[in-house]
């Protein structure tokens, strides 16, 4: 599959572009970024070429891998898909209702595959974790703390990052919450929110499966105070995500194995493009509580 990289960043620097240029399957054909000297650069690093226009980048791939602010991939990932491009996008899809709409209907209606990187849906052993938990009866209740220290360790390349600024940890580490509870417990029927110190959030959500489940989300947590923890309490007994070992890069290329799995099938991800329009539509709903 040819991809073109949007996208000039630490993201796109760190995990998009070396896990496309080292994928055995993919062809990494050219970068474009809103800054054409960043863009020039990336693409030197990667072995690839510079395209000034995203219109022109679309024409020569096959599907596109999107690394950019979610207010910017959206309206670009819906050009891609109406140029005929499979899409691997980031999380959130996007910061309106409305814009992940477009996003989702735009893949349908181009019939191009969809994959949303929710980074462990596709580490490998949190992705099996999701799925052993999907299947067992009773969970009773959850928990999903995405505590980060972005803004306060002082050495993140994400800290400058002007819609973290603005969105904070809701809408940065939110979805990974969501997307590890979801498939677990069932879509969400009652959302309540209420903010904590600095960017701080915390949710209580009801499930369809008949659970309850809350998360604390935060980019300003001390940092000797940061982690990650799911868990799972029901009759089953007491289940907890698994520590990750492999990096960023291994998960995007597992996600790049999906999306190319999707195209060849035809059959939808469950980290697609309406399921990042379901987490948009939780993270708004909170926002406006």
């Amino acid at each position: 599959m040819r991809y073109g990289l949007l996208g000039t960043g630490p993201w796109a620097a760190n995990a998009h572009g070396p896990a496309l240029a080292a994928h055995p399957d993919a062809e990494l054909v050219g970068v474009w970024g809103r800054r054409p000297e960043a863009a020039a650069s990336l693409a030197e690093t990667l072995g690839t070429r510079a395209y000034a226009d995203a219109d022109e980048l679309f024409a020569d791939v096959d599907a596109v891998a999107i690394a950019l602010p979610p207010h910017i991939q959206a309206p670009l990932a819906v050009r891609a898909a109406r140029a005929g491009c499979h899409l691997l996008l980031d999380k959130p899809v996007a910061t309106t209702v409305e814009a992940a709409r477009e996003v989702a209907e735009a893949a349908e209606q181009a019939g191009v595959a969809s994959v949303v990187f929710f980074t462990l849906r596709f580490a490998a052993e949190s992705a099996a974790w999701v799925e052993e938990q999907a299947a067992v009866e009773g969970w009773f209740t959850a928990r999903a703390d995405w505590l980060g220290s972005v803004f306060s360790s002082g050495d993140s390349p994400f800290a400058d990052s002007p819609w973290r600024r603005e969105k904070g940890a809701l809408w940065d580490v939110g979805p990974h919450a969501l997307s590890m509870l979801l498939p677990v417990l069932g879509d969400v029927t009652d959302l309540t929110a209420a903010p904590g110190p600095g960017d701080t959030v915390h949710l209580i959500l009801r499930h369809t499966g008949g659970a309850s489940s809350t998360a604390a989300l935060s980019l300003t947590t001390p940092a000797p105070g940061s982690g990650v923890t799911v868990e799972l309490r029901g009759t089953a007994g007491v289940s907890t995500l698994p520590d990750r070992t492999d990096g960023v890069t291994a998960a995007f290329r597992n996600a790049v194995d999906a999306l190319a799995e999707a195209a060849r099938t035809g059959k939808a991800h469950p980290c697609d493009a309406r399921f990042g329009l379901r987490v948009t539509e939780l993270l708004a709903s909170a926002e406006s509580a």
